[in-house]
């Protein structure tokens, strides 16, 4: 897959590559094209360092125009690792403990039609929504994120498909997260988080685990990560994202 894709002079279409940060891939598009090595950039929609996939960069005039691609629709294909939960949501976090539950697939299906349409969802933990002067996810590694009222928006949710079903043995799904964890640069706790996974893996009798892989168009501001969560507690049990792939950004693809 190309790494990037140039509609004009000033809108550039990067491929954010998964354990990078948005300013991490702004870096090494400016490596790779020295030509922009003077350029200032910034990306109109961020990605998490779990998730990979088409990051709309500005330049020069286009910046002024920001807000207008931050309103733009996202489509988004993700894997939901069933069973576990972590402060983060996704496999970047502590993970707290894991709980046997079958969901069956109908079930996802069901709520996924179900919630088609607008709503409020409240922002995750580590997130960078800003309250009372600070993120909230600066409020959650201080440990004092119950000193705050964790805020909700509205978003909406377009459409929504489950694609499949499939199961990772234990010991893969521990390497898995090793990799994706090891991607990652700066302080994002990775050793703490690896000693968990293993602590708690190791504490589990289940062989296997089951990710779904779900397709949804969604609205601008829409946290997949707590699409997931909130999925989950709907039927009484807990999901991370495994894995999240932003496919489109309004009508941007990479191709």
């Amino acid at each position: 897959m190309a790494d990037r894709q140039s509609i004009n002079n000033n809108l550039h279409l990067l491929y954010k590559k998964l354990g990078e940060t948005p300013h991490e891939a702004i870096l090494r598009y400016k490596n790779e094209h020295p030509e922009y090595k003077e350029t200032s950039m910034t990306y109109a929609g961020r990605l998490d360092p779990m998730a990979e996939g088409l990051l709309l960069v500005l330049s020069g005039e286009e910046i002024l125009e920001k807000e207008k691609y931050l309103d733009l629709p996202k489509t988004y294909e993700f894997e939901m690792l069933w069973g576990f939960e972590t402060d983060t949501l996704d496999v970047l976090g502590l993970v707290q403990k894991f709980e046997n539950r079958d969901v069956q697939t109908e079930k996802i299906e069901e709520y996924l039609k179900n919630s088609i349409g607008k709503f409020e969802q409240i922002y995750p933990v580590y997130s960078s929504r800003p309250v009372d002067g600070k993120s909230l996810f600066q409020w959650a590694r201080e440990g004092r994120i119950g000193e705050v009222d964790i805020p909700k928006h509205t978003v909406e949710l377009y459409e929504a498909e489950h694609l499949s079903r499939r199961f990772i043995s234990k010991n893969d799904l521990l390497e898995d997260i090793k990799n994706k964890v090891g991607l990652v640069n700066g302080d994002f706790r990775q050793n703490e988080i690896v000693s968990k996974w293993e602590e708690i893996l190791g504490e589990t009798d289940a062989s296997q685990f089951v990710i779904d892989k779900i397709k949804v168009k969604v609205s601008s501001g829409f946290y997949i990560r707590q699409l997931v969560s909130d999925l989950a507690e709907s039927f009484y049990t807990k999901a991370i994202v495994f894995h999240i792939n932003r496919e489109s950004v309004g009508g941007y693809k990479i191709s």
